[in-house]
Protein backbone atom coordinates (compact mmCIF):
# COMPACT_ATOMS: atom_id res chain seq x y z
CA UNK A 1 0.00 0.00 0.00
CA UNK A 2 2.89 2.43 0.99
CA UNK A 3 4.53 1.65 -2.37
CA UNK A 4 1.69 2.39 -4.39
CA UNK A 5 0.96 5.73 -2.73
CA UNK A 6 4.64 6.75 -3.30
CA UNK A 7 4.04 5.64 -6.80
CA UNK A 8 0.74 7.85 -7.13
CA UNK A 9 2.83 10.98 -5.42
CA UNK A 10 5.80 10.24 -8.23
CA UNK A 11 3.47 10.01 -10.95
CA UNK A 12 0.92 12.77 -9.74
CA UNK A 13 4.71 15.34 -9.01
CA UNK A 14 6.30 14.21 -12.67
CA UNK A 15 2.98 15.15 -14.17
CA UNK A 16 2.77 18.64 -12.58
CA UNK A 17 6.66 19.04 -13.90
CA UNK A 18 5.90 18.49 -17.14
CA UNK A 19 2.56 20.71 -17.14
CA UNK A 20 4.66 23.85 -15.51
CA UNK A 21 7.96 23.03 -18.07
CA UNK A 22 5.44 23.19 -21.29
CA UNK A 23 4.03 26.59 -20.07
CA UNK A 24 7.31 27.97 -19.12
CA UNK A 25 8.79 26.96 -22.22
CA UNK A 26 5.57 28.56 -24.33
CA UNK A 27 6.90 31.57 -26.73
CA UNK A 28 6.11 34.80 -26.16
CA UNK A 29 4.25 34.47 -29.78
CA UNK A 30 2.31 31.33 -28.30
CA UNK A 31 1.45 33.19 -25.08
CA UNK A 32 -0.12 35.86 -26.96
CA UNK A 33 -2.16 33.44 -29.27
CA UNK A 34 -3.54 31.66 -25.68
CA UNK A 35 -4.69 35.14 -24.54
CA UNK A 36 -6.85 35.70 -27.88
CA UNK A 37 -3.99 38.18 -28.97
CA UNK A 38 -2.59 38.21 -32.04
CA UNK A 39 1.45 37.24 -32.53
CA UNK A 40 2.08 39.78 -34.58
CA UNK A 41 2.05 42.41 -31.17
CA UNK A 42 5.51 41.37 -30.61
CA UNK A 43 8.30 41.86 -33.90
CA UNK A 44 10.89 39.14 -34.79
CA UNK A 45 13.91 39.20 -32.89
CA UNK A 46 12.43 38.13 -29.01
CA UNK A 47 15.54 37.09 -27.38
CA UNK A 48 13.45 36.22 -24.12
CA UNK A 49 10.67 36.29 -22.50
CA UNK A 50 9.06 35.75 -19.26
CA UNK A 51 5.10 35.86 -17.55
CA UNK A 52 4.10 35.36 -13.88
CA UNK A 53 1.18 33.96 -12.83
CA UNK A 54 -0.75 37.46 -12.57
CA UNK A 55 0.08 38.10 -16.33
CA UNK A 56 2.69 40.08 -16.18
CA UNK A 57 5.13 39.68 -18.42
CA UNK A 58 8.84 40.72 -19.88
CA UNK A 59 10.45 40.56 -23.35
CA UNK A 60 13.75 41.15 -24.42
CA UNK A 61 14.52 42.42 -27.72
CA UNK A 62 17.44 41.78 -29.60
CA UNK A 63 17.29 45.34 -30.05
CA UNK A 64 15.87 48.37 -30.13
CA UNK A 65 13.75 48.37 -33.37
CA UNK A 66 11.24 50.33 -35.38
CA UNK A 67 8.25 47.67 -37.02
CA UNK A 68 5.96 49.22 -40.12
CA UNK A 69 2.60 47.72 -41.47
CA UNK A 70 0.31 49.66 -43.38
CA UNK A 71 1.76 52.06 -45.76
CA UNK A 72 2.47 54.75 -43.31
CA UNK A 73 2.22 53.38 -39.65
CA UNK A 74 4.96 52.30 -37.99
CA UNK A 75 5.63 50.97 -34.50
CA UNK A 76 8.68 51.34 -32.52
CA UNK A 77 9.81 48.98 -29.34
CA UNK A 78 12.26 49.28 -26.76
CA UNK A 79 14.57 46.36 -26.54
CA UNK A 80 12.90 45.71 -23.49
CA UNK A 81 8.88 45.52 -23.58
CA UNK A 82 6.57 44.57 -20.37
CA UNK A 83 2.85 44.62 -19.28
CA UNK A 84 0.27 42.67 -17.94
CA UNK A 85 -1.61 40.32 -20.08
CA UNK A 86 -5.66 38.82 -19.60
CA UNK A 87 -7.37 37.99 -22.20
CA UNK A 88 -7.71 40.30 -25.01
CA UNK A 89 -5.47 42.84 -23.91
CA UNK A 90 -2.05 44.36 -22.74
CA UNK A 91 -2.68 46.69 -20.00
CA UNK A 92 0.32 48.74 -17.97
CA UNK A 93 2.24 48.58 -21.26
CA UNK A 94 5.66 50.10 -21.49
CA UNK A 95 8.51 50.28 -24.19
CA UNK A 96 6.26 50.55 -26.96
CA UNK A 97 5.00 53.57 -28.93
CA UNK A 98 2.99 54.25 -32.24
CA UNK A 99 3.29 57.22 -34.38
CA UNK A 100 0.64 59.64 -35.27
CA UNK A 101 1.71 62.07 -37.98
CA UNK A 102 4.90 63.12 -37.17
CA UNK A 103 4.68 62.43 -33.34
CA UNK A 104 5.43 59.45 -31.74
CA UNK A 105 3.12 58.11 -28.31
CA UNK A 106 3.51 55.80 -25.60
CA UNK A 107 1.15 52.56 -26.14
CA UNK A 108 -0.29 52.11 -22.65
CA UNK A 109 -2.37 49.03 -23.83
CA UNK A 110 -3.49 47.16 -26.26
CA UNK A 111 -7.18 44.92 -26.87
CA UNK A 112 -9.27 43.16 -29.18
CA UNK A 113 -13.12 43.21 -29.16
CA UNK A 114 -14.19 39.81 -28.10
CA UNK A 115 -15.74 38.29 -29.95
CA UNK A 116 -13.65 39.80 -32.64
CA UNK A 117 -14.49 42.68 -34.58
CA UNK A 118 -11.69 42.20 -36.97
CA UNK A 119 -10.34 45.35 -34.96
CA UNK A 120 -7.62 46.08 -32.70
CA UNK A 121 -7.27 48.94 -30.08
CA UNK A 122 -4.10 50.89 -29.24
CA UNK A 123 -4.58 52.80 -26.38
CA UNK A 124 -2.26 55.97 -26.89
CA UNK A 125 -3.60 57.93 -24.19
CA UNK A 126 -5.76 60.58 -25.87
CA UNK A 127 -7.09 58.21 -28.56
CA UNK A 128 -7.62 54.83 -29.05
CA UNK A 129 -5.88 54.16 -32.34
CA UNK A 130 -7.55 51.23 -34.68
CA UNK A 131 -6.29 48.75 -36.81
CA UNK A 132 -7.01 45.72 -38.64
CA UNK A 133 -6.67 42.79 -36.87
CA UNK A 134 -5.16 41.14 -39.66
CA UNK A 135 -1.62 43.28 -39.57
CA UNK A 136 -0.95 41.53 -36.58
CA UNK A 137 -1.18 37.92 -37.37
CA UNK A 138 2.31 36.79 -38.04
CA UNK A 139 4.99 38.88 -36.15
CA UNK A 140 6.40 41.91 -37.96
CA UNK A 141 9.86 42.53 -39.39
CA UNK A 142 11.68 45.09 -37.04
CA UNK A 143 14.32 47.25 -38.06
CA UNK A 144 16.81 48.12 -35.17
CA UNK A 145 17.77 51.33 -34.64
CA UNK A 146 20.75 53.06 -32.78
CA UNK A 147 20.63 54.60 -29.19
CA UNK A 148 22.73 57.26 -30.13
CA UNK A 149 20.71 58.41 -33.68
CA UNK A 150 18.48 61.49 -32.59
CA UNK A 151 16.45 61.71 -29.66
CA UNK A 152 12.95 61.95 -32.12
CA UNK A 153 14.40 57.65 -32.12
CA UNK A 154 13.98 57.09 -28.57
CA UNK A 155 10.76 56.84 -26.58
CA UNK A 156 10.14 58.96 -24.15
CA UNK A 157 10.69 57.82 -20.12
CA UNK A 158 8.10 58.42 -18.01
CA UNK A 159 10.16 60.93 -15.97
CA UNK A 160 10.87 63.52 -19.15
CA UNK A 161 7.58 62.87 -20.41
CA UNK A 162 5.64 64.16 -17.15
CA UNK A 163 8.59 66.71 -17.06
CA UNK A 164 7.34 68.18 -19.93
CA UNK A 165 3.67 67.78 -19.34
CA UNK A 166 4.07 69.75 -16.20
CA UNK A 167 6.20 72.98 -18.38
CA UNK A 168 3.59 72.78 -21.07
CA UNK A 169 0.56 73.16 -18.32
CA UNK A 170 2.55 75.76 -16.69
CA UNK A 171 2.67 77.54 -20.13
CA UNK A 172 -0.87 77.02 -20.82
CA UNK A 173 -2.02 78.16 -17.28
CA UNK A 174 -0.50 81.94 -17.85
CA UNK A 175 -2.05 81.67 -21.44
CA UNK A 176 -5.95 83.79 -21.86
CA UNK A 177 -8.67 81.75 -22.31
CA UNK A 178 -10.62 83.42 -24.81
Amino acid sequence: MVIHTMRTNLLFCLSISCLLSSAAAMSAYEVLKSHGLPMGLLPKGVRDFQVDGDGRFEVRLDAACTAKFESQSEVRFNSTVAGTLSYGQIAALSGVAAQELFLWFPVRGIRVDIPSSGLIYFDVGVIYKRFSLSLFETPLDCIPFSSSSSSEARLPSKNRSGKLRYTLDQQDAQRPVL
